[in-house]
């Protein structure tokens, strides 16, 4: 996909834009991608999960019976962890779950994700919204004459407070920034908008 035929707000085609094939015909390495959205979902891990180990748990400093005589099996302390409330063996203690991957091959997977979104027809390129004032319904007007369906992702170069508003009512739409695409985004979208500048900027960063 060398170009794409770039929309106006009626839907109609106004002309053609240039694509960067380093971005939109890349080569699609499905493992690469796999590690780039773990390593996403697993950077938003709170990690906060935490157990009491036996020497942490309140209490248990007296021995539960007699070491011999009773019939039971011996015991020291009651939070040992076969006792009912006594300490977790090996359990969960705050830890980080982030996980390094090189800026080389973060860009790799995103060019691949764009490139594989190419291939199924899911990209859009538009002039702009023409939109004045806020107005949902008018931007959900846009969207069916862009024939962008299911769950849409539009792409800004920089942040537009009518569009952010217009669209956050739509429980399918989610607006993002050219510099802040992410694989997890883009794998979500049925469908992805770019405006013209964003198109743009992102051509710059990521290609």
């Amino acid at each position: 996909m060398e170009n794409a035929p770039i929309l106006t707000v009626s839907g109609s085609e106004s002309g053609k834009v240039d694509l960067a094939p380093s971005l939109f015909a890349a080569p699609v390495n499905e493992a690469l991608i796999h590690q780039a959205v773990v390593r996403q979902l697993a950077g938003h891990r709170l990690g906060n999960a935490d157990t009491l180990t036996r020497g942490q748990v309140r209490g248990g400093g007296k021995k539960p019976w007699r070491q011999k005589g009773t019939g039971r099996a011996r015991q020291g302390t009651r939070s040992a962890p076969q006792w009912k409330g006594g300490g977790v063996v090996f359990g969960p203690h705050p830890r980080g779950y982030e996980q390094r991957m090189p800026a080389k091959m973060r860009r790799a997977a995103l060019q691949g994700v764009l490139s594989g979104k190419a291939d199924d027809g899911a990209l859009r390129f538009v002039e702009g919204f023409g939109l004045d004032t806020m107005g949902t319904k008018a931007f959900a007007e846009r969207l069916v004459a862009w024939k962008a369906e299911g769950k849409v992702l539009v792409v800004l170069a920089a942040r537009d407070p009518v569009v952010e508003r217009s669209c956050r009512n739509l429980r399918e739409v989610r607006v993002l920034l050219a510099d802040s695409l992410n694989v997890v985004d883009l794998l979500e979208a049925d469908t992805i908008v770019f405006t013209a500048d964003a198109l743009a900027r992102a051509q710059e960063v990521y290609g």
